[in-house]
């Protein structure tokens, strides 16, 4: 779920998923997605009220290989202008282990 932590409202924002392992081809990805690379997934969010969120964002992506874990870079790309008191946490990383299992963050 994307949030806001405010002072304003965001009409549009856009979150960008960098993995550190190339992802297999001819993927789909949901209509407010878009393949930046082999690597990098690109997705708006749509409006952003302040002190609020907007609905999960799924994503079924596998691997061209079959790495034993990877890193995912989450990182908030564009907030059509807003400041933001707390850019810190507009960055994440996060380790994601071949388990198998879905993850959601």
């Amino acid at each position: 779920m994307s949030e806001n932590h405010g002072p304003s409202d965001v009409s549009q924002a856009t979150v960008r998923l960098a993995f550190s392992q190339p992802m297999a081809g001819g993927q789909e990805l949901p209509p407010d997605c878009l393949w930046s690379s082999d690597r990098v997934v690109s997705c708006r969010t749509g409006e952003l009220r302040a002190a609020g969120g907007t609905g999960e964002l799924a994503l079924d992506l596998r691997t061209a290989a079959l790495p034993d874990e990877m890193t995912v870079e989450i990182t908030t790309a564009w907030r059509d202008g807003v400041a933001d008191r707390n850019p810190r946490n507009d960055r994440h990383r996060v380790l994601v282990l071949a388990t198998g299992d879905p993850y959601v963050f």
